[in-house]
């Protein structure tokens, strides 16, 4: 069986250190977040920050924006909040009405404040090379991979899905690693075999218990970014957590692996910014 890595455990500890950092501070740093309409997810991923930020020390700023809120008037909140010197951080919870272009949102936030990491001066930085904020799920799988112990230099890494917010992120952060990296994608032939051969699995697709069991090498590493809701209501991830345990030597469990770590890298991403673009 595998070893199972703790999220909640790792995210605890990290959450702690921000905290005794902060306490050293003079003044806290500010996170706002902002959140248009009522999608049910996204009120309770606010409600878990929020009380993340309390719990760290972090001032949190909510905008809680009606469903037909023009995006021009969210453009000016984001504009005010780029100049308020008592925001450190500002988040745009992400999915917007379809009404929003919601690039063009995610662009308009200053790149010293995008604690997503989704501003494209900061993804621009990440595949260059270049220091900056970082997307926070993808920081949580690494973090979560450091903690097996594992040595990336020369491992083999398939990341399954190429998203903009994690896939792709991450697949440049394990190459920065010095991994050897492989992005599957729907038109990828034969995913099977490619799992396979690899010593770090990332699986960021959003289809529940798509990879199996008998695909994962002996040894591997497992990471699983999937939340996944069944008919049964039961959350499963996008591995078969049951018959993959057999096989890896490190595993994250759904829910409470990838989860935890991307608010606590919510968090240290907006200590990061406070440090780095505050006058203290």
């Amino acid at each position: 069986m595998s070893n199972i890595i703790d999220g909640k455990e790792i995210a605890r500890k990290i959450r702690a250190e921000i905290k005794s950092k902060i306490a050293s501070k003079k003044n806290a740093p500010g996170l706002a977040v902002v959140i248009v309409g009522n999608d049910p997810a996204s009120l309770i991923y606010v409600k878990n920050k929020k009380a993340a930020c309390e719990e760290v020390g972090i001032k949190s700023f909510e905008y809680n924006l009606p469903e037909n809120t023009k995006e021009d008037e969210l453009l000016s909140i984001i504009g005010k909040l780029n100049s308020d010197k008592n925001i450190h951080g500002i988040l745009v919870q992400l999915p917007l009405p379809k009404h929003m272009d919601s690039q063009k949102i995610i662009s308009a936030i200053g790149p010293e404040k995008d604690v997503d990491g989704f501003n494209p001066v900061n993804a621009g930085r990440l595949f260059s090379g270049q220091p900056g904020l970082r997307p926070c799920t993808p920081l949580g799988i690494m973090e979560l991979i450091n903690s097996t112990g594992v040595t990336l230099t020369g491992a083999n890494a398939v990341v399954i899905g190429r998203s903009n917010t994690v896939g792709k992120p991450i697949a440049v952060m394990l190459l920065e690693k010095h991994a050897t990296v492989t992005i599957c994608h729907s038109k990828t032939l034969d995913i099977a075999n490619i799992v396979r051969r690899a010593d770090i699995v990332v699986a960021a697709l959003g289809k529940p218990e798509f990879i199996k069991g008998d695909w994962i090498k002996k040894g591997a590493v497992v990471i699983d970014v999937g939340i996944n809701r069944l008919d049964s209501k039961k959350i499963a991830g996008d591995v078969d957590f049951a018959a993959a345990s057999k096989n890896a030597a490190w595993i994250t469990p759904v829910p409470g692996g990838v989860g935890p770590m991307t608010i606590a890298m919510l968090l240290k991403n907006t200590l990061k910014s406070y440090e780095t673009y505050t006058v203290i």
